[in-house]
C-alpha cells in the first residue's frame, strides 16, 4: 500500500439539529465504521481540511456527526457537499486472504498461462460475489472467488493471477 494514500470514505450531505451536526452519507461496511476514523480528510474542488471527529451515531438509516471547530447549523451547512477521506494508514491491517478493495485497484492481471489481461480498474459488490472489473485490450469482469477464479495476489509485486479464459 503507498504511504499516504487517500481513501473516499463518504460524503457530507447535509446538517443535523442545530448545534453544528452534520448528516454523512457513509461509504463503509457498517455505515457507522465511518466515525471510528479521525481525523478526516475534508474535499471540495481544490479546497481541503482536516478535521476531527468529535462524536457521532447512526440516526435511523443516516451517520450524523459533530466535528471540531462546527458549533452551528450556518458552519455545519457550509460543509455540505465536502467529500470525507481518510489516510490508508487509518485502516486496521488486514488478516492473510482479506484485501481492501482499494489495494487492488491497479494491480496488473494475467491469467495462469501468463496472458496479460490488463489492470484492475475498479471492484463490485453484487451480492453474489463481488466482481473485478479488468481494463486492457478490452474490458473483463471477473468473480472475485479466492482459490477459484482468483489464484494469487502480491500487493508487492502488483499482480493478481486469475484462471480466466481470455475469450471470455
Amino acid at each position: 500500500m503507498l504511504p499516504q494514500q487517500l481513501i473516499s470514505v463518504g460524503k457530507i450531505s447535509g446538517v443535523f439539529g442545530v448545534k453544528g451536526w452534520v448528516k454523512v452519507f457513509s461509504y463503509t461496511d457498517p455505515r457507522d465504521n465511518i466515525l471510528v476514523y479521525s481525523p478526516w480528510l475534508l474535499k471540495k474542488g481544490l479546497e481541503e481540511k482536516s478535521i476531527l471527529v468529535l462524536d457521532g451515531q447512526l440516526q435511523g438509516k443516516t451517520i450524523v456527526a459533530q466535528l471540531e471547530g462546527i458549533n452551528d447549523r450556518d458552519n455545519a451547512a457550509s460543509l455540505m457537499g465536502w467529500e470525507v477521506f481518510i489516510k490508508s494508514e487509518q485502516l486496521p491491517a488486514s488478516s492473510e486472504d482479506e484485501y481492501y478493495w482499494s489495494d487492488l485497484v491497479g494491480l496488473d492481471v494475467e491469467n495462469v498461462q501468463g496472458v496479460q489481461f490488463g489492470k484492475i480498474e475498479n471492484l463490485l459488490e453484487t451480492g453474489a460475489n463481488d466482481v473485478v472489473f479488468v481494463k486492457g485490450d478490452r474490458e473483463r469482469a471477473i468473480p472475485f472467488l479466492l482459490d477459484q477464479t482468483i489464484i494469487s495476489i502480491d500487493l508487492v509485486a502488483g499482480k493478481m493471477v486469475v484462471d480466466w479464459d481470455p475469450e471470455f
